[in-house]
């Protein structure tokens, strides 16, 4: 064993840092203590060296998939051939493919073994992410997550206030229109149709019918009101330009929320607008984008 002077000593505490067994380096040496041991500090030489550079490096790129209600994750093991700019590569990929502000995030962890359930035991942050085998398989998925329904505005609004179903419709309508008409492009995939009684959205019709009176957030109501809006909100600002549109929907909403049901119709019924403007002679006539925009 080798003697420790009070300074060397000073010098390798200091650079302790890991959890249980804890190593420091002072002059190409390495010195081990364990913690609430009350061993001294040792010099445990090449056998220590040995065990340090077993350690395995793990680099994680991670997102979140809705569709499949999980946080996914590409996940590399690193050895002497991979290099930062093949890492970056990979992360350039899934930005070209699913556009630059796409939610993605990346971690290095490192672990005594090279198999996946090695890293959520090192670090809990990790536990219940679904590893994807491909980086085509994971821009698959976030991809789909980045276009919105309107059901996933529908939801939205149900978490801010409580609706019927004929007031959820014209909601979810009149924030698609708002964001339409300023920025031309569309807020959701669904197509939306000329009822009797206004505008109807096509997933929020069959995720709704038959109701009269929808008090909660479907998916969410298991959380608390304060929280129930988180995940819905989260789903929007995953989509592209996720900020834009939640940005134009709260002050949609904070123009019409106060609104009645009476009083949302006569806006969306109001003389040469797109509801009236759309062929009375075709049951459930499409109100497209072009209607709305006035083209």
């Amino acid at each position: 064993m080798s003697t420790i002077s009070a300074i060397m000593m000073a010098q390798i505490l200091e650079e302790i840092k890991r959890e249980g067994s804890l190593y420091a380096r002072s002059n190409n040496d390495i010195y081990c203590i364990q913690r609430n041991s009350g061993a001294d500090i040792q010099m445990v030489g090449s056998e220590v060296n040995k065990e340090v550079s077993r350690m395995i490096k793990h680099f994680m790129i991670l997102s979140s998939s809705y569709s499949s209600g999980t946080r996914i994750a590409l996940h590399y093991v690193i050895d002497e051939q991979t290099t930062p700019e093949m890492l970056t590569a990979e992360v350039k990929k899934i930005k070209d493919a699913c556009g630059e502000t796409v939610s993605i995030s990346t971690h290095y962890v490192e672990t005594d073994s090279d198999k996946w359930g090695s890293v959520p035991d090192k670090d809990a942050f990790f536990a219940g992410v679904k590893v994807v085998d491909t980086l085509d398989e994971f821009v698959k998925l976030i991809s789909k997550d980045r276009v919105l329904k309107g059901i996933d505005i529908a939801k939205y609004i149900l978490s801010v206030r409580k609706c019927t179903h004929l007031e959820l419709e014209k909601l979810v309508y009149m924030c698609y229109a708002d964001y339409l008409c300023a920025t031309q492009r569309k807020l959701f995939e669904d197509k939306i149709f000329a009822f009797k009684y206004g505008p109807v959205v096509e997933s929020v019709y069959e995720a709704y019918k038959g109701m009269k009176e929808i008090e909660e957030c479907a998916d969410d109501t298991h959380l608390e009101e304060d929280y129930a809006k988180m995940p819905a909100r989260s789903r929007i600002l995953f989509a592209e330009d996720g900020i834009g549109k939640i940005d134009h929907i709260d002050a949609t909403l904070k123009r019409f929320s106060g609104l009645s049901a009476s009083e949302l119709v006569d806006i969306t019924h109001v003389k040469g607008g797109p509801w009236d403007s759309v062929n009375k002679d075709e049951q459930y006539a499409e109100i497209s984008d072009r209607i709305i925009l006035g083209l």
